[in-house]
């Protein structure tokens, strides 16, 4: 009883419409938790792939985002508190990416991250929004638009790695080594930094770093 009671109260102080403890913002709020874990495990898994491709740039890039899935996760999760100690039932659908190729793992990263942004997160800031809820609705709608953002960047990799333009361009460009930080001039990176001695795969075009 005196959980209600405290779980009453502080939806009262939130200016929550609804009993948060009833609502689907509850139930979504944990499974963009589950979501946001996997894909950042997915993502760990992903970068181990691309390391052993030789291709650094591209490891870089999915340990970069998987961060930010963690840091996601955590806010959806804190924004449980009200429910510590409790047991949240949800189902759910999540991706099973398990392919031997880096150009896959990159296509299906940008697909994942678009549904989240055209779909689940759209979908569950207008629900919190009609429960009632508007500061997790507003959080559902800020961390979808960085999911677009993580969408773009996997996309964009995905083309050059396909095109075979990760390290090679139709004009000079200016390239920098994730490593040491050098900056190369021309039409190719380097074969390995004339600095650090690492090799091609840890060039990045510079107009991309850190990861933009």
């Amino acid at each position: 009883y005196m959980n209600k009671v405290l779980k009453s109260i502080h939806n009262i102080v939130r200016g929550d419409i609804m009993n948060f403890s009833e609502s689907k913002t509850k139930e979504n709020l944990m499974r963009a938790f589950a979501g946001e874990s996997q894909a950042r495990n997915r993502y760990i898994f992903s970068a181990h792939k691309a390391k052993d491709d030789g291709l650094f740039v591209i490891e870089s890039i999915f340990e970069f985002t998987a961060k930010q899935e963690e840091a996601h996760a955590k806010v959806f999760y804190d924004s449980l508190v009200s429910e510590a100690a409790q047991n949240i039932r949800i189902d759910g659908n999540y991706p099973v990416d398990i392919y031997e190729d880096t150009l896959h793992l990159l296509r299906v990263a940008q697909h994942n991250e678009f549904q989240e942004y055209e779909y689940d997160y759209k979908k569950f800031s207008e629900i919190a929004a009609e429960e009632g809820f508007s500061k997790i609705s507003n959080i559902f709608s800020n961390i979808a638009n960085v999911e677009k953002t993580h969408g773009d960047r996997f996309g964009k990799f995905a083309d050059l790695y396909e095109q075979g333009k990760l390290f090679v361009s139709e004009i000079e460009t200016q390239w920098m080594c994730l490593n040491c930080g050098y900056i190369f001039t021309g039409t190719k990176a380097p074969e390995k930094c004339p600095i650090c001695k690492h090799d091609r795969g840890f060039f990045i075009r510079l107009e991309f770093s850190p990861y933009r």
